[in-house]
């Protein structure tokens, strides 16, 4: 609302008595309500991004166009509403992917919102494998890479200690791992058993971390040896 300038006489009085001091706000002004009591100011598909990003681990270009393009026309007031829950939004614009990461600082007094929601033992081996593949193809010039559920099972099987003999267990282990790794967008199943590997993989797991995980099951291999 807007103050109004008092339309006064010469005597100093309001020439109309009917006139209020304050104009009326019309109703083409008044913020349109989602619900009752709401006192938020973004429009509902900025709401549902805003959402998707805080309950999901990535928001991927390449399922959700919409809400993309929705991230990428709001972005600055959705990484506004974030900060103010000290929580940092990355949009990487190449590999069309947006994530959060949970704010941290040594001289501030931060509230923890995010919970990490580590991989397990499983995950992580599936996860160096497809890394590994990954990088093989991008290094030969290839624009993709896939792989298939048979032989991804067969080499993560050997990272796991030679002495455990329960192979189906282990295996479930694996698919659901893979599982995992599809909903999350890290994984695109193609046809039955057959997946293409996003570039997500590069984000979850950066070269250094790819190294240090080749690097300790090698270790590992050695000393079973």
């Amino acid at each position: 609302m807007t103050m109004s300038e008092p339309r006064g006489s010469d005597d100093g009085w309001p020439a109309d008595t009917t006139t209020g001091f304050i104009d009326p706000v019309s109703m083409e002004d008044d913020p349109t309500e989602l619900f009752a009591g709401d006192a938020g100011t973004l429009d509902a598909d900025v709401r549902r991004v805003l959402v998707q990003l805080l309950r999901r681990k990535f928001l991927l270009a390449e399922k959700n166009p919409a809400q993309w393009r929705t991230l990428l026309e709001n972005q600055q007031i959705i990484e506004s509403r974030m900060h103010d829950l000290f929580i940092r939004l990355v949009v990487d614009h190449d590999r069309g992917v947006a994530y959060k990461q949970q704010v941290r600082s040594a001289e501030l007094d931060v509230p923890i919102l995010l919970k990490d929601d580590p991989y397990t033992q499983a995950e992580t081996l599936v996860l160096v494998y497809l890394r590994t593949v990954f990088q093989r193809e991008r290094g030969a010039g290839e624009t993709s890479a896939r792989v298939d559920i048979e032989e991804l099972e067969q080499t993560v099987l050997t990272y796991f200690d030679p002495d455990d003999y329960n192979i189906a267990r282990r295996q479930q282990e694996v698919r659901n791992a893979v599982q995992r790794l599809v909903t999350e967008g890290l994984l695109t199943e193609e046809s039955a058993g057959r997946y293409r590997i996003t570039a997500m993989v590069e984000v979850v797991l950066s070269t250094a971390k790819l190294t240090e995980l080749e690097q300790w099951l090698r270790r590992k291999n050695e000393a079973a040896v």
